[in-house]
């Protein structure tokens, strides 16, 4: 939950941005809204959003899985790199906050292409398999509560389609993974989770630096 890259200076993640990614006016102004959000820092970056920008272009991705919606600025990227025909389907709890994705993605002319979901995520998940939706996706992004990831990745697994990847925000939560102190269930997950990937030859990883830590895993 990181809207800038750790590591980075000021005047160096400005260069990254102005020369490194293309933001649309739609996507601007769905960030711009946001960094006045009392929970802004629950924003992707905006160079983690041209990052799976590229990965959807290059899964050449059709149907989508989000977890943690937010206010919309990482299903809005995937939905426009997908294009006419692509479906995000979105799962999140809180209608307060999705109301303002809604909105921005209705006028990015993208709400078609995003199937939102207000339930808890391991139900949506459930349903999703009972429906016969197994190995049906492309790519899963989550980022939602920390103390589940291990379960939603273990859904996600089931979901997404061999070749297809699951892709894991705040792998790093911000130096607090590395803290022996810090044993609150947030920490204590994305620890299990980063541990479980590592250790699951099911599929290939990589941890990258970016926002508050970016885990790709590509299911073999």
């Amino acid at each position: 939950m990181s809207r800038s890259t750790l590591g980075l200076s000021d005047e160096l993640q400005a260069y990254l941005r102005a020369v490194g990614m293309r933001e649309d006016a739609h996507l601007a102004a769905l960030r711009e809204e946001t960094a006045s959000h009392p929970m802004a820092q629950m924003q992707i970056s905006p160079e983690q959003g041209q990052l799976m920008h590229l990965l959807i272009k290059l899964l050449g991705a059709r149907k989508t899985l989000e977890i943690g919606v937010f206010t919309g600025y990482s299903a809005m990227v995937v939905a426009k790199a997908m294009g006419l025909g692509g479906r995000v389907v979105g799962l999140d709890i809180s209608e307060e906050y999705t109301n303002v994705a809604k909105a921005h993605w209705k006028k990015a002319g993208v709400a078609d292409r995003i199937d939102l979901r207000i339930a808890p995520a391991l139900e949506t998940l459930k349903k999703l398999i009972e429906n016969g939706e197994s190995g049906s996706f492309d790519f899963a992004f989550i980022d939602a509560d920390k103390a589940n990831y291990v379960s939603y990745f273990d859904n996600c697994y089931a979901l997404v389609r061999k070749g297809g990847i699951i892709a894991f925000d705040n792998v790093l939560w911000s130096g607090r993974v590395i803290d022996p102190k810090d044993t609150t269930d947030d920490t204590v997950g994305i620890r299990a989770l980063n541990k479980k990937l590592h250790d699951d030859k099911r599929v290939e990883v990589s941890m990258v630096p970016i926002g508050d830590g970016l885990t790709l895993a590509l299911k073999l």
